[in-house]
């Protein structure tokens, strides 16, 4: 039993002895907690970002990234690159303000209210995340299928033998079970880091309206 338990057990046995007090150390307790939670998240968030970034570095002397950056893709590579790190901006913007704005937060109404705009917050981030995810693929595979000249010249093959829409199909084929594979990793990895957190932070939602009750 943790302390804030421990805190609500004495204040329900003995209610006129700690009536103002104890109330607030619950408030106290719950405040610090939660506040705690979404720094955590805003700071998971950057070090995905940052783990992200590591990995994109570690492969750019790859021979597959070499011949990518080859293909001279840079008007469709850039403007996604941009809109998804001013998304990513923006979501690490709402996770520090969240962080602040419930760290100062005097009412249990209003932490209440925060506590579920950083919930909606989450899931919009993870949201993005896997369909940027998506995106992502599809822009690389265009630009695959229109720039690499070995590509082209087996669809050509396919084409020339009838079999374009068999070679097609098991190029969808592949690519959606990989997409597959990646998106339930993230998933499990967003499930057991924000699940956990967003599991606490919703706990010490239900304590909010059981203390407003």
């Amino acid at each position: 039993m943790d302390e804030l338990e421990l805190l609500k057990k004495d204040w329900q046995k003995d209610k006129n002895k700690y009536p103002k007090l104890s109330y607030d150390d619950i408030y106290k307790m719950i405040l610090k907690k939660s506040s705690s939670i979404v720094k955590w998240i805003f700071i998971i968030s950057l070090l995905e970002f940052a783990f992200w970034g590591i990995i994109t570095f570690a492969l750019k002397d790859t021979e597959s990234m070499k011949r990518f950056e080859s293909y001279d893709a840079d008007n469709i590579i850039i403007p996604i690159s941009i809109i998804s790190y001013a998304i990513l901006a923006y979501f690490f913007y709402r996770f520090f303000m969240n962080y602040k704005t419930i760290s100062v937060t005097d009412s249990a109404k209003v932490l209440m209210e925060n506590i579920l705009k950083t919930r909606r917050t989450v899931k919009q981030y993870v949201a993005f995340n896997l369909i940027f995810l998506v995106i992502s693929t599809i822009a690389v595979l265009f630009v695959e299928f229109d720039k690499d000249t070995e590509l082209i010249s087996q669809v050509e093959q396919a084409s020339a033998n009838g079999e374009v829409f068999m070679f097609y199909a098991k190029i969808i084929l592949v690519t959606a079970v990989i997409l597959a594979v990646a998106i339930g990793v993230l998933l499990l990895f967003y499930w057991l880091v924000f699940g956990l957190l967003l599991g606490r932070l919703n706990k010490n939602y239900k304590e909010l309206k059981k203390l407003e009750v």
